[in-house]
């Protein structure tokens, strides 16, 4: 079979199964083969589904066989984030602790959408422990490795979905974005990644962070699959009461079909979004506001602030959740996870507060900015993907620790629950970067829009095809 390629996108093995260009059943054998064969120099994937995989593919082609519609994801592979329920195999969200638990039961709500849409699940990927992480570092699983470049980081939490999804290994991956974890690994991997508005997707079945912070979203190649990921996954839940009907928004091929971005009010975010980070970072905005014809630059009140409020909420809800597992397997944890969650679980009650209360007020003042402006412009990530084991940045002037502040440039937007697209760029070196793109609260269609005008202009577009050396191969 010659159809799949690791670049190949999800419309278009949709496209092919309906056709009988392929079969889901070969499309799927020949990304579990490249699962296998990339596995030592990647270390993507915790966990592969093969038999399961193997089954969907062929309900799949029974379907097509049989003249029904197998659904708009039909034979794609994908793989999800370790903190979602497969059923049968155990929700580890990246920690030693729960491997004790029973596998699960059933699969989260967003996996059994997809399983309904013709997807095909490969498996689960890695992450950093408990989604506390930018690098996916992980004690017990090891470091995902970025397929642009073996010696840098995939970024993270959802470290894994980004190696996937770059180096072809199934043309989606749905992970979880709390401060930024799927931002973060789009910029340095190269792909394209969406953060809805928060309660928008169900996260019934995903192992929580810190549940007023929580979203999930795809990971992808191209901006029809995120479209089309978006729309499966959307709908109300009872399983998850924070998801509304109300919310419901099919983007369907609307984003196709109408004008993307010409009467968009569209601006750059300045201040400090427009500086402190590596040179390649700020070019890659500018690039995008020269396709898009914009010449506006606005600034939010106290961005720095927000970012602080966020790390607060963060530590103190993520503190909260784990305390008794702190209490009672504090030896267990990463170490990097555990001395935040602890710092988290014992911060004063006033600090949390306060920051609830700037976050209310954060949130007035952006929604004054949205009264102006459509679309806001911001970078991803202060630097793009850092060598593995490094542990400073620069950002503006000063040498930081590296792991907690790649999200300087995202946690502010997540403390409001804003929508995002993370639009992915190609630099000469060939080490890529994404950009933001944020919108105020369901306005993903309208991004989505956006998204596809930089795509068909070539401005921004997943990298290409990595040349990864084979199973056995030593990584050094």
């Amino acid at each position: 079979m010659t159809f799949q390629s690791p670049t190949a996108t999800g419309a278009e093995i949709a496209a092919a199964v309906r056709e009988r260009r392929v079969t889901a059943r070969e499309v799927t054998e020949e990304t579990l083969a490249r699962v296998a064969d990339t596995h030592t120099a990647l270390n993507a994937f915790t966990t592969v589904t093969a038999e399961r995989a193997l089954a969907e593919a062929d309900v799949v082609d029974a379907a097509v066989a049989a003249g029904r519609d197998p659904g708009p994801l039909a034979g794609v592979p994908y793989s999800v984030k370790n903190l979602f329920d497969l059923e049968g195999v155990v929700t580890v969200a990246g920690s030693k602790i729960n491997r004790d638990d029973p596998p699960a039961r059933a699969d989260a709500t967003c996996v059994a959408r997809l399983r309904a849409a013709g997807a095909v699940c490969l498996g689960a990927v890695n992450m950093g422990e408990y989604a506390y992480d930018f690098v996916t570092q992980n004690a017990h699983d090891g470091t995902t490795r970025n397929p642009r470049d073996l010696q840098r980081s995939a970024g993270g939490s959802s470290g894994g979905s980004g190696a996937a999804v770059a180096a072809g290994l199934g043309a989606i991956s749905i992970g979880t974005d709390t401060n930024g974890s799927i931002r973060v690994p789009s910029s340095f991997c190269g792909v394209w990644g969406l953060k809805p508005t928060y309660g928008r997707l169900s996260r019934a079945g995903a192992f929580p962070f810190v549940d007023s912070l929580d979203a999930i979203g795809p990971l992808a190649r191209c901006v029809a699959d995120l479209a089309t990921c978006f729309d499966v996954m959307q709908g109300p839940d009872p399983r998850d009461p924070v998801v509304t009907s109300r919310a419901v928004e099919r983007i369907g091929v609307r984003f196709e079909t109408q004008d993307e971005s010409s009467d968009l009010r569209i601006a750059t975010l300045g201040g400090y979004f427009g500086s402190g980070g590596e040179a390649e970072v700020h070019e890659a905005v500018a690039r995008v506001a020269r396709a898009l014809g914009v010449g506006r630059e606005v600034e939010l009140p106290q961005p720095a602030l927000a970012r602080t409020a966020a790390y607060l909420i963060t530590a103190a809800e993520g503190g909260a959740l784990h305390r008794e597992r702190l209490l009672a397997r504090a030896e267990d944890f990463d170490p990097a996870a555990r001395d935040r969650l602890i710092a988290g679980a014992l911060a004063p009650a006033a600090w949390y507060v306060q920051a609830q209360k700037f976050r209310a007020w954060w949130k007035e003042q952006v929604a004054r900015v949205f009264r102006e402006v459509d679309v806001l412009i911001a970078p991803a990530t202060p630097i793009r993907a850092p060598i593995i084991g490094q542990s400073t940045l620069v950002f503006a002037g000063r040498e930081l620790p590296l792991r907690p502040n790649i999200g300087v440039f995202t946690q502010p937007i997540t403390l409001i629950g804003l929508p995002v697209v993370a639009a992915p760029i190609r630099m000469p070196d060939g080490l890529p970067v994404a950009v933001q793109l944020v919108g105020p609260p369901y306005s993903e269609l309208r991004l989505l829009r956006v998204a596809r005008a930089l795509e068909r202009a070539g401005v921004c577009a997943a990298a290409p095809e990595s040349r990864l050396p084979s199973a056995g191969t030593p990584v050094v």
